[in-house]
C-alpha cells in the first residue's frame, strides 16, 4: 500500500508542477521581400516550465494580462529579430535592457497586455523580487523619474509599484523615453517560481493600464522599424536550441509555410478577431452561432487555449481528458478508502489515521475542537446539492489533504451506520466534483494516436490541431504526464464569450500582428 501511495504521489507531483511552476490574409509582398533579410532586429525566445504563468495553481490562471485588460475595456530601419527563450513547451520569454548602460531583464513578449513592468530594487518586502533581476535607477544615466502610482490585480493579489522613464534596449535598437512600471509587491507563489523577471505588453494602448504609452507605439513613432507589423515564431521543440524568435518591424519566411490566413481586428485592445467555428473532428461543436461566429485573441501570454466551459468540456470528454484533482482523488479512495472505514470502525483516533497509513507526515494531525477546520476540509469535497458554488481548491500536500477531508466526511457516514460499500459509493461521487486547478485535465498518454483533430476555422480557413500539438507533454518515458491543451475560462458579455488562443496554437501557426492594416495572420509553422 505504500508502495502505491509513492507512486500516487509522484504521479501527483509532475501534474502539480504543471501549476506551481504555474506563467496571440496573405503576407503583402513587400513584408515577404523585407523578411528574409539577416540583418532584420530580432529578438531571441527562451522557453519556461510548463504551468508558469502568472497566476500559479492557486486558482486564477493570469492569461496574458486578459482579466485586467477586460475590466479597462469594459469601460527607415529593419526590423528588430528577439530570440525566445523556451523552456518545456510552456512559456516564452526574452531579454531586453533598461538603462543606460542597460541592466538586463527577462520578459515575458505578450500579445494579451500592454503594460511593461520589471521588479525594482526598491522592492524589498516581496520575496519574489529578491529572485529575479531588479532595475536599479541610480545605475542609470538617462533614468528619469515619474513616480505615479501603478498597479496590476491578478488572480492572486495586486502587483504593485510606481512609474519610471529610461531607455529600453530590444533587439539592436534604443527606445528613448519608455516609460514601465518598477515592481515593489510581487503575489503569489506564480512570480516567486517563475523563470522570467517581467512582461512586456504587446497589446493597444486602449488595454494599457493607467494609459501608459505601450513601447510599441513608441519604437513607431521614434521610426525604429520599417513596417508596423511584429510576429512571432515558437519552436515547440523542448529540446531545441532556440525557444523561439520574435521579429520586430517584419517576417521571416524560414519560420512559416504557405500563405498567412489573415482576420481583421473586430476591437482595438487585445489582437481580437472573428472566430468562424471550433471544429470536433471535422465537425462543428454547435457554439459559434452560424453568419456570427465567435471572438478570440491571439495572446502570447498564455500558455494554453482558453474557452467558454461548455465546449471545452465537450471536446475534453471527446478525448478522453479527466479532472487533475478528480483523478488522484479517486486513486486516493481506491488505495485507502476501505482502510479509512476499518479504522473509524474500529475507533482509531480520526486525528492520527491519515499518518497511521503514511498519507500525512506522522506529525500532522487535525485539531479535532477546530471547527472552522472541520467546515473548511468539509468544503473540499461538497455535493453540488449542498451548494451551488464549487469549493475552494485543494491546496498544499494535496493528498494528506484529501485524506484528512476523506476521514472528516466518513466519520460522519460511519455515525449513520452506512455500508461500506454505500459511503465508498459516495466518495467517488465527491471526487466527480472536485475543481481541478485553472480548469486543467490529465490525458491518457497512450490514447494520443486515437484522439481526433481539433480545428479553428478563421477567416473561412479551418487551421488544424492534431492531438501531438493540443496535448502538453511533461517528463520522459514512464513517468510522463499527458495534459489537455484545452483549459475552461468563461468571460461575461460584453467581452465574452471569448476564445484565448495561447501558446498550444501559436506554436503550430506563426503569427503575424500587422498593427498599420489592423489584422492578424496566421501560417503553418515550421
Amino acid at each position: 500500500m505504500a508502495a502505491a501511495f509513492v507512486n500516487m504521489k509522484s504521479r501527483l507531483a509532475g501534474v502539480l508542477a504543471l501549476f506551481m511552476l504555474s506563467f496571440s490574409f496573405q503576407v503583402h509582398a513587400a513584408l515577404l521581400r523585407t523578411g528574409g533579410q539577416t540583418d532584420l532586429p530580432r529578438i531571441q525566445l527562451n522557453k519556461s516550465a510548463p504551468g508558469s504563468r502568472a497566476a500559479s495553481w492557486l486558482g486564477q490562471p493570469y492569461l496574458g494580462g486578459v482579466k485586467e485588460a477586460i475590466n479597462e475595456l469594459a469601460l527607415g530601419s529593419h526590423p528588430d529579430y528577439v530570440a525566445l527563450n523556451n523552456y518545456l513547451d510552456a512559456q516564452y520569454y526574452g531579454t531586453i535592457g533598461l538603462g543606460t548602460p542597460p541592466q538586463d531583464f527577462r520578459v515575458v513578449m505578450d500579445t494579451g497586455s500592454a503594460n511593461l513592468w520589471v521588479p525594482s530594487t526598491k522592492c524589498r518586502f516581496s520575496i519574489p523580487c529578491w529572485l529575479h533581476h531588479r532595475y536599479d535607477a541610480s545605475k542609470s544615466s538617462t533614468y528619469k523619474p515619474d513616480g505615479r502610482p501603478f498597479a496590476i490585480h491578478y488572480g492572486t493579489g495586486s502587483l504593485e509599484g510606481f512609474l519610471s522613464t529610461d531607455v529600453a534596449t530590444i533587439g539592436d535598437v534604443k527606445v528613448q523615453g519608455q516609460t514601465f512600471a518598477e515592481a515593489t509587491k510581487e503575489p503569489g507563489l506564480a512570480f516567486l517560481a517563475a523563470k522570467f523577471d517581467g512582461i512586456l505588453g504587446l497589446g493597444f494602448l486602449e488595454i494599457s493600464v493607467d494609459k501608459v504609452q505601450p513601447l510599441w507605439y513608441n519604437m513607431l513613432e521614434q521610426k525604429l522599424v520599417p513596417e508596423a507589423i511584429f510576429s512571432f515564431w515558437f519552436n515547440r521543440d523542448a529540446a531545441g536550441a532556440v525557444g523561439g524568435e520574435m521579429v520586430l518591424g517584419g517576417v521571416d519566411p524560414k519560420h512559416f509555410k504557405g500563405n498567412h490566413t489573415w482576420a481583421p481586428l473586430t476591437r482595438r485592445g487585445y489582437w481580437q478577431f472573428r472566430l468562424d467555428d471550433v471544429l470536433l473532428d471535422g465537425n462543428s461543436t454547435g457554439f459559434c452561432k452560424i453568419g456570427v461566429g465567435c471572438q478570440a485573441i491571439a495572446d502570447t501570454g498564455t500558455s494554453l487555449l482558453a474557452g467558454p466551459s461548455a465546449v471545452v468540456a465537450e471536446i475534453n470528454q471527446a478525448i478522453g481528458a479527466k479532472g487533475v484533482v478528480s483523478e488522484e482523488c479517486r486513486t486516493l479512495v481506491e488505495e485507502y478508502g476501505s482502510a479509512i472505514i476499518d479504522l473509524l470502525e474500529q475507533q482509531v483516533d480520526p486525528a492520527k489515521i491519515c499518518a497511521l497509513l503514511g498519507v500525512c507526515d506522522l506529525f500532522t494531525k487535525m485539531d479535532r475542537g477546530d471547527e472552522s477546520h472541520h467546515r473548511k476540509l468539509l468544503e473540499v469535497l461538497r455535493l453540488p446539492s449542498e451548494s451551488a458554488q464549487a469549493g475552494p481548491h485543494v491546496q498544499g500536500d494535496v493528498p494528506c489533504a484529501m485524506c484528512e477531508t476523506f476521514v472528516v466526511w466518513v466519520e460522519h457516514q460511519v455515525m449513520q451506520n452506512k455500508t461500506k460499500q454505500q459511503i465508498l459509493y459516495e466518495l467517488n461521487r465527491l471526487c466527480d466534483h472536485l475543481p481541478s486547478p485553472k480548469g486543467e485535465s490529465v490525458i491518457d498518454c497512450a490514447k494520443l494516436p486515437d484522439m481526433p483533430d481539433i480545428a479553428f476555422t478563421i477567416a473561412g480557413e479551418p487551421l488544424v490541431l492534431t492531438p501531438e500539438q493540443y496535448i502538453l507533454k511533461i517528463g520522459a518515458g514512464g513517468q510522463s504526464q499527458c495534459i489537455s491543451g484545452f483549459m475552461a475560462f468563461d468571460i461575461p458579455p460584453p467581452m465574452g464569450p471569448l476564445w484565448i488562443l495561447g501558446d498550444i496554437f501559436l506554436g503550430a501557426y506563426h503569427s503575424v500582428y500587422d498593427f498599420g492594416n489592423e489584422r492578424v495572420g496566421f501560417a503553418p509553422a515550421v
